[in-house]
């Protein structure tokens, strides 16, 4: 056993982590009973040991731990018959030593004859140590030094969860016990602390109490202790003593006491045969419940002396392994026993008897085994034949349900690599069946063992399917092995990985790593010892010492505490305040720099151990009366006595630890300590505390000269005076005690996987005080070596992940102790990188191929894993079933076989067989599969085939797979035809398998296609011949279409000289990888046409000869690999495809992009160019003409650019002499190619005239110059505007336009805006056809663009423009009109070139008097007169421009035709009235004007039918003929009216008004007399009327027509705006009866029935009379 550190061996948590690794959670209910009887006990003696805290502090002070052990084994039986412990005894003795403990039971005669040494020199410790056992001390059994301090009671409790995994022991500290202090371990490195933790407020509470306790102690007011009474009869007494006498009384009553226990021992020991007790069932075995095929294991631990022999029975027999081999196993190891049942059946449902016997006596302990079926209930003939005692509930956990669950991780976690400060999360998703809702699982995490309590650096999640783990700031304290472990009732599974924290990056380059575990231990009041880890990565320069730092909880101020860096991962840190809590944090320097500060300690309270203590476990008093204690008068002070046992517990270069205890006379007031020093051999003493003394029994000595011997002492001191010294310690030499360990040995690294290797060492001889190792590894050759742990890991073994696959690597290992880290071990043999080997997995899917009378055919399925390497063969053995009883297994071949089919000789006809298989490789033979089904020998008569078998799948994408398979060894009765194959999805059910091909297929294999991405897919096979389908194969395993990440494909290659090659290469392989080349899916046998090549992970298919024989489907799989698979098809095509390649690299060619062409450039320069695909920078080119090379100068510049392949020839100008043959002839290394253009003939003669002309338009276009050609196009208004587009002008340059070389006036002179110029031409039609040229001219130049617009060029522009006024046209509208319906639709402008068209019900209507057409202004319409029903119909109107016809539809019929018909009447009447009604037709002017005294005659024409009535009106009053007037109306139309001398009185308006039955009108005349003054005026005026009427019809004809013309033209302009109804209206016009022009007889006229006057000019000639 490993030596511990000083400050190790009196701390619990030490004890906890190096013998309780990990942790066992099982107690039987025998322990807890007794542990509740000893609790009476154990409550009692810790009291009163306390009491005698300096006696057991003396006796206990040379006893060692390894004394104490081997008196602990030796003394076992004594102890358990000890009279005081009664079950006190036994259940400490079961609990707080079992670990180890039990071990004593198997010890041999060794340990016993050191027990009997031990008691045969009367060691006076021993006795000491006797004593304080029975008194119940558990701290003597465990060997501490510090007795005085209470030891957790460790008690050892079996779990009720029946584990699968290995059983392990675990601690359950109590509660309210007085313990050492312990420091459990702090996660995180924290810069400053923000807060105080709850446990640390509590910490605070707990010492203010007891400094508050013991000052009240110091003035002696308030103590109470209780004593026992002797008797039931005695009374309670209470009496006030001193201090003093109180103290000495219980001093004696202990003294006296323990005087007697020892000599009672010691009589004891001399007696032999008290050490014999019988057997004991400490732990008796467990009854189970579980499932058939499962394992099961009983235990027990028995106790007694000798040690008791244990038989186990089934149902009162004794068992007997050898009868039953691998059935039982029965192991015995340090006293506990055990009973393993291998694949239950029914029959081990029984009563199981565990017996131990031994000279004492005998006892027995039963347990009851149930086996359940997964289907269906337990057996009720068994129940009632007696052979199950037990209660069925035994099958019920604890919540009530089955007890038995499936639990499955899914989505593992793998190993995990992180740094210093990430954070890092570890997640599985949980399975677990049957599911019940209301039975959660526990789900628990653990760290090497150490179950993980959530905190502020750890956080766990349960979302109910997934249990997940994060490290919030991880830490290499993180570092180590992760387990999950989810717990069901009494059944739980695990799933662990390794979690790897590197450094984080330093702050300072080259400083090193940040140190870890920082612990605080041996804390007293102004004292505490803080140690840690030293880092794995040093920077590159060794570690030169450490700093550490304080700080005071609840402040963020950080204090070094050290000047100078200490080497040793251990310094005391000494002037604390009491009653404080510190947290600590450790930094590493080297030549570079200072690291990163570790994570910090746990906070740690600044407090005596045994004040803590009893703050912590709150003891009531031992005694049950009670002595109150008190002081009458205050006592004089007492000089303190000297300490005792002063010793040197730690040397080191940098100081010296001294411990001693307090003295026994000391006042009752508190005590300090003064520590002197000397050097060895004088006598001058020096005070070391000179200014302040220490109140701890512990103080670290600094500043002492290395290599000298020192000795020391210690003074008391207090109130009343210094007391005298202690006894000096021997001389002690400043020097460190503990060596640095040396190096480690025998590194011996193994293969453990693909990345992963599993490195062993031996332990360093002599090595003390190991906190464990650190590994390296470096890869052979590079010099550069890695950690590979981060935290020293314990133990000899330890597995290095994160490497890479294929490569080789030495490992070294360094041991690590508190001194520090040893040499480096030597570099380990050199290890490749590779997964380990194992046996494969059990084949699967056993099934008949064939049946004759004596033999059967067997198929199966290759194992799921190959253990790392190629199956070398199988082995297969069946047995007989008879009566559903299987029998022997037998071996059917010795021989393995390489194939997945066998026959089976010499079997029995119609007997029933049982086969199984089993796979063999390098490591050997495998597991064997399960069981087949039964299946009969017998003679198969079936005519179709057996199935088909070995079923497998390649090439799988994700999209399609290659499916292969072997034909049937049962053929049938006839040849096999072909083949079908079936599938479905994986979670189909069976009736939706479906076939993938129509017709059998001849070969054995089929690229599947049409799959589903991500789809999982089950396939099978069925063969036919003539007599039908024979049954399928066994389904292939699930497989999921999809493309892997990584897929590579076959690749075709032909390299340089022309060989072709298939090439396929995989970055998967394993060691035993292999490629494995096919064709058509069948392994190559013929190596005539095909070489192949690997190396490494390339394999390369060479072919010889490529011909019609190599055609075919090549194949290449990579055997142990996950399916890495790729094909490659040669064709025909493909066949010729290469062979030209491989032509065109045997006889290389400089490949050409394109070939030699010539193009003329921008200013009329001929270029001569080709460009190859790629040129390298020796390539060259030869120009050739007419087989004459010519080279660069004046008149060609050649240019060869390797970069882009393009080689160019450009010639200034091309002439006559220039025609010829060009060639470019190319050479680059071997490979050449030339390229020849012929320019001769019409073809030099085109590319000569074209460049010339690209020479003057470049010259042109160095003035104003037109860029696009002058053209036309039609606007949205139906008019035609010429455009183009010019360039290269400026402010200076005019714009001329041209029409038959007329210049065109244009109003606006043009801005040359956007460079484009435009003429519009309105309205075009016929009369503008012609030549448009438009010339650009200035100073530079001028150009010129022509037009032509003649024949085809016009014709295509007037269909455009009728096209577009074709498009213009609105919708056909209605108008009824006196004469008939109008239809009638709008254009834009309307050109004789637009034909149109009306159909009436899909007939073309032919035009007649009563139906025609016509244009009026922009008004197409079809007029219908007098229309008839036969009218009624749909009218299309149809405008064809040259190319289309436009149609415009109405509907004439139903309500749209009666609605115009009857309007038509309406308008009809209205218009016969208006032709019928009395009118004034002419003849009256408006205006007369006369001499006084002269003749008036006036006349004009009236019409109307019937004949009008005529009358005359003067200023609107009746005026009838007179003699002065004289009125006439002749013929019925004729009407004059005569003056025959006017005078002034005869001034007036009259009136002519006409009327009959259709309606009136009177049409006025304003006569003007002018008396005889105005004469000479009059004259003139009547020579100016005169002159006037001579031409007053002609004058007024032309101004009518010239009216009517203007009218006309704003009528049209107006048409645009009024209701179409309006329009037509407007240009309507009355026909005369009399056949006289309107224009001629239109007067002014007044009717009434009409409001509206109409005015024009009036022809009128006055008759003047002389």
């Amino acid at each position: 056993m490993m030596s511990l550190p000083f400050y190790q061996r009196h701390h619990d948590h030490y004890d906890r982590a190096y013998r309780h690794k990990a942790l066992q959670s099982t107690v039987s209910q025998y322990q807890k009973e007794t542990k509740s009887k000893s609790a009476v006990y154990a409550q009692g003696s810790t009291a009163y040991a306390r009491g005698s805290a300096a006696y057991r502090h003396a006796s206990a002070a040379d006893f060692s731990l390894e004394s104490s052990a081997a008196y602990s084994r030796g003394s076992s039986a004594y102890d358990l018959e000890s009279a005081g412990y009664s079950y006190g005894s036994t259940a400490y003795d079961h609990s707080a030593a079992q670990s180890k403990r039990s071990a004593a039971y198997s010890l041999d005669s060794e340990a016993l004859s050191k027990s009997s040494a031990a008691y045969s020199h009367g060691s006076e410790s021993i006795n000491k140590l006797a004593a304080a056992y029975r008194l119940g001390s558990e701290a003597y059994s465990l060997g501490l030094k510090d007795s005085n301090l209470m030891i957790e009671d460790q008690s050892y409790k079996m779990s009720p969860k029946a584990k699968r995994a290995k059983q392990n022991l675990i601690s359950e500290d109590k509660e309210n016990e007085a313990i050492d202090y312990s420091v459990p371990i702090f996660t995180g490195r924290e810069v400053s602390v923000s807060g105080i933790t709850d446990t640390e407020e509590e910490r605070i509470k707990e010492s203010a109490a007891y400094v508050a306790r013991r000052n009240l102690f110091a003035t002696g007011e308030g103590v109470s202790v209780s004593k026992v009474a002797k008797s039931s009869s005695e009374e309670e007494r209470r009496e006030k003593k001193s201090r003093k006498v109180a103290i000495r009384e219980s001093a004696e009553r202990v003294a006296l006491k323990k005087t007697l226990e020892d000599t009672q021992a010691f009589h004891k020991k001399l007696n032999q045969d008290k050490l014999l007790h019988p057997p004991e069932f400490i732990i008796k075995p467990r009854s189970h419940t579980v499932w058939e095929k499962q394992n099961v294991k009983f235990h027990c631990t028995v106790a007694g002396w000798p040690e008791p022999r244990v038989t186990w029975y089934k149902n009162n027999v004794p068992i007997d392994v050898q009868t039953h081999p691998g059935k039982y196993t029965i192991e015995n190891r340090y006293g506990l026993h055990s009973l393993e049942i291998s694949t239950c059946d029914f029959d081990d449902t029984a009563q199981y008897r565990a017996s131990a016997m031994n000279v004492k006596g005998e006892i027995s302990a039963y347990a009851s085994l149930v086996v359940k079926r997964y289907k269906g209930d337990l057996d009720a003939s068994l129940l009632h034949a007696g052979t199950v005692s037990m209660p069925l509930s035994l099958g019920i956990t604890p919540h009530g349900y089955a007890s038995r669950f499936e639990i499955s991780f899914v989505d593992k976690f793998d190993v995990a690599f992180g740094r210093e400060g990430e954070t890092m999360s570890l997640g599985c998703t949980v399975v677990i069946s049957p599911d019940i809702k209301r039975f959660k699982p526990d789900i628990e995490w653990y760290r090497n063992g150490v179950l993980i309590t959530p905190s502020k650096w750890v956080q766990m999640h349960w979302t109910g399917e997934r249990a997940s783990l994060t490290l919030t700031h991880a830490n290499k304290e993180d570092e180590g092995l992760y387990t999950l472990r989810v717990v069901m009732g009494e059944y739980y599974e695990e799933y662990s990985g390794y979690v790897f924290v590197r450094d984080a990056d330093a702050e300072i380059p080259g400083a090193p790593g940040a140190p870890l575990d920082v612990q605080c231990l041996d804390a007293n009041k102004d004292y505490v010892i803080v140690s840690w880890k030293q880092p794995a990565v040093d920077g590159g320069n060794p570690i030169l010492g450490y700093f550490i730092d304080r700080c005071e909880v609840g402040t963020t101020h950080w204090t070094q505490c050290n000047e100078t860096p200490v080497k040793f991962a251990r310094f005391p840190v000494t002037g604390l305040i009491e009653g404080r809590s510190y947290i600590f944090r450790v930094r590493a320097v080297n030549k570079a720099g200072i690291s990163l500060p570790s994570r910090v300690s746990e906070p740690v309270a600044a407090l005596d151990p045994a004040d803590r203590a009893r703050l912590r476990s709150h003891p009531s008093a031992p005694w049950t009366g009670q002595i109150i204690v008190t002081e009458e008068e205050p006592a004089e002070g007492v000089v303190p006595g000297p300490p005792t046992d002063l010793q040197v517990i730690e040397a080191t270069k940098n100081y010296v630890v001294l411990s001693w205890k307090p003295p026994g006379q000391r006042g009752h007031e508190g005590i300090m300590y003064f520590v002197e020093k000397c050097v060895a051999g004088t006598e001058e003493w020096q005070r070391v505390n000179t200014e302040i003394p220490v109140k701890s029994p512990r103080f670290a000595v600094f500043d002492l000269a290395e290599g000298k011997s020192y000795c020391f002492r210690v003074r008391c001191c207090n109130s009343a005076g210094i007391g005298e010294p202690s006894e000096a310690t021997e001389a002690t030499v400043v020097d460190d005690k503990l060596d640095i360990p040396k190096p480690p040995g025998r590194i011996m690294p193994t293969r453990n996987t693909d990345t992963s290797v599993v490195v062993t060492w031996t332990e360093p001889p002599d090595a003390k005080e190991l906190v464990g190792y650190y590994i390296e590894s470096s890869v052979v050759g590079s010099g550069r070596w890695e950690p590979c742990n981060n935290n020293p890991v314990k133990g000899t073994r330890f597995i290095c992940h994160g490497l890479t696959n294929g490569e080789k690597y030495i490992f070294r290992v360094r041991a690590v102790n508190a001194a520090g880290l040893s040499e480096f071990s030597q570099d380990s043999e050199p290890i490749e990188v590779q997964a380990a080997i194992a046996a494969p997995s059990p084949p699967y899917d056993i099934t008949v191929l064939e049946s004759v009378r004596d033999s059967m055919v067997l198929g199966w399925k290759q194992p799921k894993v190959t253990g790392g390497t190629e199956i070398t063969g199988y082995y297969v053995n069946y047995r007989e079933v008879i009566g559903g009883v299987p029998g022997k297994w037998m071996e059917a071949n010795i021989k393995a076989i390489s194939e997945r089919a066998y026959r089976i000789q010499n079997l029995k006809e119609n007997m029933v067989y049982q086969f199984q298989v089993a796979a063999a490789n390098l490591a050997g033979v495998g597991t064997p599969s399960l069981p087949s089904q039964p299946f009969k020998c017998e003679e198969w008569t079936i005519a179709v085939p057996g199935p088909p078998h070995d079923v497998t799948y390649t090439e799988v994408r994700k999209d399609s797979l290659v499916l292969l398979w072997k034909e049937p060894v049962y053929t049938g009765r006839s040849p096999i035809a072909g083949y079908y194959i079936d599938m479905k999805e994986t979670e189909a059910k069976e009736e939706h398998w479906r076939s993938v091909n129509e017709k059998p297929l001849q070969k054995k294999f089929l690229k599947i296609g049409g799959l589903k991405e991500g789809v999982s897919y089950v396939f099978r096979v069925r063969a036919t011949n003539q007599a039908g389908v024979g049954k399928p194969s066994n389904t292939t395993d699930p497989v999921v279409a999809e493309t892997r990440p990584g897929t590579k494909e076959v690749v075709v290659n032909v390299d340089d000289n022309g060989v072709i090659s298939l090439n396929f290469e995989c970055d998967q392989m394993s060691p035993n990888s292999k490629f494995v080349w096919s064709k058509n899916y069948e392994p190559i046998e013929d190596d005539s046409r095909l070489d192949i090549d690997t190396k490494g992970g390339k394999s390369k298919a060479t072919f010889k000869d490529l011909g019609e024989d190599d055609l075919g489907i090549y194949s290449c799989v990579v055997t142990d690999t996950d399916g890495v698979s790729s094909s490659y098809t040669i064709d025909e095509e493909e066949m010729k495809r290469l062979l030209a390649l491989s032509h065109e690299h045997k006889f290389p060619t400089v490949p050409l992009v394109s070939e030699l062409a010539v193009e003329i450039l921008e200013k009329g320069e001929v270029r001569f160019w080709l460009q190859a695909e790629k040129l390298s920078g020796n390539a060259k080119a030869n120009f050739v003409f007419n087989d004459k090379e010519i080279f660069n100068g004046e008149k060609y510049k050649m240019k060869v650019d390797q970069k882009t392949g393009l080689v160019e020839m450009i010639m200034d100008k091309l002439e006559d002499k220039d025609e010829g043959t060009y060639t470019f002839q190319l050479q680059d290394g071997k490979a050449t190619n030339q390229s020849s253009l012929v320019l001769i003939g019409d073809v030099f003669k085109k590319l000569q005239d074209e460049a010339e002309f690209q020479r003057k338009e470049w010259h042109r276009k160095q003035g104003p110059h037109f860029v696009d050609k002058l053209g036309w196009e039609v606007t949205n208004d139906c008019n035609v505007m010429l455009k183009c587009k010019v360039a290269n002008i400026k402010k200076e340059t005019h714009i001329v336009w041209y029409k038959d070389d007329r210049e065109i006036m244009v109003d606006e002179e043009h801005d040359f805006k956007d460079g484009v110029c435009t003429l519009l031409i309105s309205e075009f039609s016929k009369k503008d056809t012609g030549t448009y040229e438009v010339i650009l001219k200035d100073d530079r130049g001028k150009d010129t663009s022509e037009l032509k617009l003649t024949d085809t060029a016009f014709a295509d522009l007037m269909n455009e423009v009728c096209r577009r006024i074709a498009l213009s046209a609105t919708d056909l509208k209605i108008q009824s009109t006196a004469e008939g319906i109008r239809l009638y639709s709008f254009v834009t402008y309307y050109v004789e070139d637009l034909r149109v068209g009306w159909v009436h019900n899909d007939t073309q209507i032919r035009f007649t008097d009563r139906v025609k057409t016509g244009v009026t202004g922009e008004q197409i319409w079809l007029q219908i007169n007098e229309p008839t029903p036969q009218d009624k119909g749909k009218y299309t109107m149809e405008l064809f421009d040259g190319k289309t016809a436009h149609k415009k539809m109405v509907d004439l019929s139903g309500q749209a035709f009666d609605e115009a018909f009857a309007e038509f009447q309406r308008l009809k009447q209205a218009a016969i009235a208006e032709k019928n009604r009395a009118r004034v037709l002419g003849g009256l002017p408006d205006v007369v004007t006369i001499q006084e005294g002269k003749a008036l005659n006036l006349s004009c024409t009236v019409w109307g039918d019937p004949t009008p009535e005529v009358s005359w009106l003067k200023n609107e009053k009746s005026f009838v003929s007179d003699a002065n007037c004289i009125l006439k109306f002749e013929s019925g139309k004729n009407v004059s009216f005569t003056i025959s001398a006017v005078s002034t009185l005869d001034s007036g308006k009259y009136s002519l008004v006409v009327k009959n039955k259709y309606g009136t009108e009177t049409s006025d005349v304003t006569v003007i007399v002018i008396s005889v003054s105005g004469q000479t005026d009059m004259a003139k005026h009547a020579a100016s009327v005169q002159g006037q009427s001579q031409n007053n019809v002609t004058l007024s004809k032309k101004k009518k027509a010239t009216t009517a013309s203007k009218q006309h033209k704003e009528g049209e302009k107006k048409d645009f705006i009024k209701p179409h109804v309006d329009e037509i209206i407007a240009t309507e016009e009355t026909p005369d009866p009399k056949g006289i022009s309107t224009v001629e007889k239109k007067k002014d006229t007044k009717s009434n029935q009409h409001t509206a006057k109409k005015t024009d000019e009036k022809a009128a000639a006055a008759e003047t009379v002389p």
